[in-house]
């Protein structure tokens, strides 16, 4: 049901030119809630107005799906956040550059890394990262746990 839920979601806010990013049900049986987090593809930061337009194309779909139709639920969509998760090899490669917050075996738990490339084929990607005293590591992306975009605050 989740997977076929993400697929529902996942194509509807594709059609609007967003990517699906994360979602997550939460709440209580009686009052589930889905929590859908957008992006733009065009790397312009997510407005409110986006998140409106979002809500209801995804709310209409979900009101015409059988298994959904009259269940009671709660729709939050919202933008990703400064923090970002990381979970396909497109975040990975979209974000190349920039830091991020990764736990993995592969660099001894949780580290912070810079995201140099990302190489392989589809399913078995690697991802370069240069950790804090420059070193560069490869990390099979089936081994990283969770990983997010770090945000620096300016002074």
């Amino acid at each position: 049901m989740r997977q076929a839920l993400e697929d529902v979601v996942g194509t509807e806010v594709a059609l609007l030119g967003y990517e699906l990013v994360e979602l997550r049900r939460a709440g209580s049986k009686r009052t589930p809630v889905l929590d859908v987090r957008i992006d733009r593809l065009d790397g312009v930061a997510v407005t409110v107005d986006d998140c409106t337009r979002a809500s209801r194309a995804i709310e209409a779909r979900l009101d015409a799906e059988p298994q959904i139709a009259g269940e009671r639920y709660v729709l939050e969509v919202s933008s990703p956040g400064v923090e970002r998760p990381l979970r396909r090899a497109a975040d990975w490669r979209r974000f190349v550059g920039k830091e991020a917050n990764v736990l993995s075996d592969a660099v001894g738990g949780r580290a912070t890394v810079e995201i140099v490339a990302v190489e392989g084929e589809p399913g078995s990607e690697t991802v370069v990262v240069r950790d804090e005293r420059g070193t560069d590591r490869r990390l099979p992306l089936a081994e990283v746990r969770e990983a997010r975009l770090v945000f620096h605050w300016k002074r």
